[in-house]
């Protein structure tokens, strides 16, 4: 569970945060603010003002980041619930497809209750 003080942050702290961090490794979850690409869990510690032991792990600074709307990423590619536009199109795509691929004469329902009539028969 994250700190309180993790919990409680806002989008503009995370943001004035980010304009403070400087990244100096790579990581494998980053966030985009202001159009630069930042190790999640460090930025998240940052703008709480709590040290680098903070109990916070990466899953809980990337959910986090995400709740407040920023577009978060997994070695570099983004995460489908990250909130970034292209993803959600991304998401529409696979809807769209998948609502084509039912269309057709086949039905799974009509199909279920054939092999059940065959199996009531005496």
């Amino acid at each position: 569970m994250p700190s309180l003080r993790v919990s409680a942050l806002t989008r503009d702290e995370i943001t004035a945060a980010a304009k403070r961090l400087r990244a100096t490794r790579p990581a494998k979850w980053t966030v985009i603010v202001e159009g630069r690409e930042l190790p999640a869990r460090p930025l998240i510690l940052e703008a709480a003002g709590v040290p680098p032991n903070d109990p916070t792990n990466s899953h809980q600074a990337v959910k986090i980041l995400e709740e407040r709307g920023f577009e978060v990423r997994y070695e570099g590619r983004s995460t489908p619930g990250s909130g970034s536009p292209q993803s959600q199109a991304e998401i529409e795509e696979l809807i769209r497809k998948l609502r084509g691929c039912l269309k057709g004469n086949y039905s799974l329902l009509e199909d279920r209750e054939r092999e059940h009539r065959i199996e009531k028969r005496p």
